[in-house]
């Protein structure tokens, strides 16, 4: 009886998650792990992504002539069966979901049914003032269910500071940003790093009455490829090393930002229907990945976002498909590499510019830098990429990029609803942000 008694007060906890959830996440480096993906699909070699170094090998392009595009970039308006899509309905129920799908499978992986909750406290509130302009801090974070994996803890890692001089809810401009201690590396490293000239851009936003966030993505997965069996999409597989379908770092940045957003509902101070998402770089990638999949994101301000970002793929110049699928992979489903291996780019289904057209209508402004010194990145490729997206957004009822002419720089285009401007520095958003700041306001109001 005794026995029966003991077996029936232990039984739940044999159950209980912390009891049946053990996993010990493999330990792979990024070498291992590419060449684990590369074991799965079957392919024996992929080709060397491009050099920087003008005199290394394989250098980068950034010749026009040489670039391209010299195969048919996908019209984002016609379906996988050929029938073009002349309706927005059609958008809406065919062939959107064509290409995001497509770009699921074969770009950006897909996130699993199963990934766990994500529960929010606020740390800390701070009353402190950014410049003249006082603001209200709150110090977030965002605790990953973890219990199918304890061994991974996550916390999603965000600050929201709004006006607290302003009434009611705000629109907010959420940064996907550095971590803080990779910040102060990058400083020290790097003193002659671009500055802000006058006000940040934080300050910019105070000054209209918005709020701004920053939200660290690492937080949420690891910027390096050895880390996909930690991070969120780690904990998703019980420490396990990816499937080629699974979704890779920049879709898990995207899907933390639309957890911020989630948290945003929630919160008195910030106008839910107002929330723009913006990044620079890698960040700028993942940032243009959550505005096309989130259509709750209002607004976005992709910079220097290149090759996996607002970049077409098919435009040869700067960073390739290459670098993506060997150095990169892990941003990338694995089924990517298979169009730098056995494939090549023209096969590949989908293109950058139906990645901006899923965006369609919300507003969207694509920033980069002048070729001497954000060459990598490819602003004509950015700019045939919207233009290329223009259609939708006219189906759709918005006006579009307006042009096909790669227009000359320091050449705003800010008159619809796709905007575009290449600025005359290096590898940064800080010259654009008052062109986008006045753009989007027609959105955001003041």
């Amino acid at each position: 009886m005794f026995a029966k008694r003991l077996l029936l007060a232990i039984f739940p906890l044999l159950l209980s998650p912390m009891a049946t959830a053990q996993c010990t996440p493999v330990k792979m480096t990024a070498l291992q792990a590419r060449q684990q993906m590369m074991d799965l699909l079957h392919i024996q070699s992929i080709r060397p992504g491009f050099s920087g170094n003008p005199n290394g090998p394989n250098p980068a392009n950034y010749d026009d002539a040489k670039a391209g595009p010299f195969s048919k970039v996908p019209d984002p308006l016609v379906l996988d069966n050929g029938k073009p899509v002349t309706t927005a309905k059609m958008w809406w129920t065919k062939r959107r979901p064509q290409i995001e799908a497509a770009f699921s499978e074969d770009v950006l992986g897909k996130v699993p049914r199963d990934v766990p909750a994500v529960h929010w406290r606020v740390v800390s509130v701070a009353r402190e003032l950014n410049g003249d302009v006082p603001v209200l801090m709150k110090k977030l974070v965002g605790h990953v269910d973890n219990s199918a994996c304890p061994a991974i803890e996550l916390n999603i890692d965000v600050t929201l500071s709004t006006p607290a001089n302003v009434k009611g809810p705000v629109p907010v401009i959420i940064e996907m940003d550095l971590d803080p201690q990779v910040m102060a590396m990058l400083m020290k490293r790097f003193p002659n790093m671009p500055r802000p000239k006058g006000p940040t851009w934080q300050q910019q936003v105070l000054a209209r009455g918005w709020g701004y966030a920053s939200y660290i993505p690492t937080s949420v997965q690891p910027d390096d490829g050895s880390s996909t069996t930690v991070g969120i999409i780690g904990l998703v597989n019980k420490g396990q090393p990816r499937s080629p379908d699974d979704w890779g770092t920049l879709r898990a940045w995207a899907w933390g930002a639309s957890r911020v957003l989630d948290y945003f509902e929630t919160d008195k101070d910030v106008d839910a229907k107002r929330v723009g998402i913006t990044g620079h770089s890698r960040y700028g990638k993942a940032s243009l990945v959550a505005m096309a999949y989130d259509t709750r994101f209002a607004i976005g301000y992709i910079s220097s976002s290149g090759e996996g970002g607002a970049k077409l793929y098919r435009h040869i110049w700067g960073e390739g498909e290459g670098n993506l699928a060997s150095d990169e992979i892990y941003w990338m489903a694995g089924n990517f590499m298979k169009y730098d291996g056995p494939l090549t780019i023209n096969d590949l289904p989908v293109d950058a510019n139906e990645l901006i057209a899923m965006c369609a209508p919300r507003p969207v402004f694509i920033s980069g830098g002048a070729t001497n010194g954000d060459g990598w990145v490819d602003a004509k490729g950015m700019f045939l990429a919207a233009a290329g997206a223009d259609p939708v957004y006219r189906l759709l009822g918005a006006r579009g990029l307006g042009t096909e002419v790669f227009p000359p720089i320091l050449t705003p285009l800010t008159s619809g609803t796709l905007a575009f401007r290449q600025h005359d520095e290096g590898h940064t958003p800080m010259p654009n942000w008052p062109v986008f700041i006045d753009w989007a306001e027609t959105w955001l109001g003041k």
